[in-house]
């Protein structure tokens, strides 16, 4: 009963708050590892510094986005990845979601990499990269760049969402000379990068996300149990007897896209800020189904 009621509970969960149940159920098995075995599992998992180590463990331009480095840097990354999980999914579907944060993670990734290999100062420096951070500002900027003039409160003012991306972008410019972390902050870049030109290409009509989205759907297709199917019979049906079947769900199915496409491409002209709030109910219900 306790195993099916929480299987329930996590399906109705959006994806944002999947994979904030993903990353505080990694981080409390690392530490359980630690404290009953005496060993971490994060050597396994974060991304190494050189190429040489990193081809030896190439998962790790993914899995290192699981693991963070103490209670605090959990809780800001997935404080931070819930109330931008909940604006991004008003207006678009889980797909974009994943596609977006993973491509911030692995450029975050490849950012870091490169730098630690590139730069004088960071070569000798012995390091690895762990933490959500790259994916979850990949998130941030892309709504920022995307809905620019939505305002949202902070406490107990209004500020315009391009005014927050432009904070924690100089944030982190400002603290890779001044501050720790220089990995860290160059993987924000990263994401934040990728945020920007995916969110200004959408607005031109160009998904960049194309094909990688379709790489999730093909590697979650290898996880889906295959459905048995009756055998095929062959039915002959009178044209125009108007009864409802599966094609009257197919009309039903194009006809809530065209309204969200609709909805979408009144945003990209007028801003998020134009929508009515049915407009806006309609979508942050067609995010939570998706």
């Amino acid at each position: 009963m306790a195993t099916g009621g929480i299987r329930y509970h996590y399906s109705r969960l959006n994806i944002a708050e999947k994979l904030i149940v993903l990353n505080v159920l990694v981080f409390i098995l690392d530490g359980l590892s630690l404290a009953l075995m005496g060993k971490s599992t994060v050597s396994w998992f974060q991304l190494p510094k050189e190429f040489f180590d990193f081809l030896a463990k190439p998962w790790a331009l993914v899995t290192y986005s699981f693991f963070h480095g103490g209670f605090w840097h959990l809780f800001w990354n997935m404080l931070m990845l819930y109330f931008t999980g909940r604006i991004f999914l008003n207006l678009f579907d889980a797909k974009r979601f994943l596609t977006v944060y993973f491509l911030g993670v692995l450029v975050g990734g490849s950012v870091f990499l490169l730098s630690y290999n590139i730069f004088p100062t960071l070569i000798d420096q012995n390091t690895a990269l762990i933490g959500a951070s790259a994916g979850v500002t990949a998130v941030l900027i892309f709504i920022c760049a995307y809905i620019p003039n939505q305002e949202v409160r902070i406490i107990f003012f209004n500020v315009k969402l391009w005014y927050v991306g432009v904070f924690f972008v100089l944030i982190d410019l400002l603290q890779i000379p001044y501050g720790g972390n220089i990995g860290g902050r160059l993987a924000h870049l990263g994401g934040a990068l990728l945020g920007y030109l995916y969110a200004r290409q959408l607005l031109n009509g160009n998904d960049i996300g194309e094909g990688f989205s379709k790489l999730l759907d093909s590697i979650g297709n290898l996880f889906r149990p295959r459905e048995k199917r009756a055998p095929m019979k062959t039915v002959y049906k009178k044209s125009g007897t108007g009864k409802r079947g599966s094609k009257t769900v197919d009309y039903d199915k194009e006809a809530k896209q065209r309204k969200i496409d609709a909805i979408l491409d009144k945003i990209s002209k007028s801003g998020y800020e134009s929508l009515s709030q049915a407009e806006k109910d309609f979508l942050f219900k067609a995010g939570k189904e998706d």
